[in-house]
């Protein structure tokens, strides 16, 4: 592709950023996992190697099986492709489902693939999947069967069952009578067990709104959609890696 295209906006060193730490992937398996995503949508990247016009625009094509290299699309514009080989470097941005995705590339090379040309680098060792809040929110499985323990002032604990969750926050359904929850309320010490064998988790949960959803059964229960308040990086770490595991074996299943 010629770098006269408009191209998407990119903020060089975003990886690196520690306000972002929490939403990086380490795991070769599971950026393995978001790269074959791209590659099976055909998702437009942005790879940068230079100045504001240095950019050439590609696809991912594949990851190979162990993990240690992908392939991108070559592009059409043999100059471009020069130029990035010869700088070696590629900052690499796009999005998958409205969620942001950065990546760097080093060593890179041309290479062919089922007969044509491509670009072939390591895969990288860390990848930013920025799931804002806003972006994405996980449904829950039901059998994952995810309660959320919250303890209340008068020493009585309300486990609820977690609807949906997501690296902002969680939406609880809890029964009208008597229900402790106000839009405003903070829950601290709030606590779950993560699926996966990812484990437990503690927060401080404050509730922003309160719905009323009848159920087929025709009961009133209340959806409650509560964000996380200081939410300690250890734990939105954890989260992002159910938020993962879940979709993997969402995209297994088919479903």
């Amino acid at each position: 592709m010629s770098n006269n295209a408009t191209h998407t906006d990119s903020t060089l060193g975003l990886l690196h950023a520690e306000n972002h730490a929490q939403y990086l992937l380490h795991a070769p398996r599971e950026i393995a996992f978001v790269l074959r995503q791209l590659a099976s949508k055909g998702a437009l990247v942005t790879a940068m190697f230079g100045g504001e016009q240095d950019f050439l625009l590609t696809t991912v094509i594949n990851v190979s099986e162990d993990y240690k290299y992908l392939l991108l699309d070559l592009g059409r514009d043999q100059d471009v492709v020069t130029r990035a080989l010869h700088k070696g470097r590629l900052l690499c941005d796009t999005q998958l489902d409205r969620v942001k995705v950065q990546f760097e590339l080093e060593h890179i090379e041309q290479t062919t693939h089922e007969h044509l040309p491509a670009l072939r680098a390591p895969l990288p060792g860390v990848l930013l999947r920025l799931q804002r809040r806003e972006y994405y929110r996980l449904a829950v499985p039901y059998s994952d069967d995810m309660l959320c323990s919250v303890p209340l002032e008068s020493g009585r604990t309300v486990n609820a069952r977690v609807i949906d969750i997501s690296g902002g926050g969680l939406a609880l359904m809890v029964t009208p009578t008597n229900s402790p929850f106000t839009p405003g309320l903070v829950f601290k010490n709030c606590s779950l067990t993560l699926p996966h064998a990812i484990g437990p988790v503690r927060f401080t949960l404050e509730v922003r709104n309160l719905f009323r959803i009848t159920q087929r059964d025709d009961r009133e229960m209340v959806r409650a959609g509560c964000q996380f308040n200081d939410m300690p990086m250890t734990v939105a770490n954890q989260i992002q890696r159910y938020i993962l595991r879940a979709e993997q074996e969402r995209a297994t299943r088919g479903v």
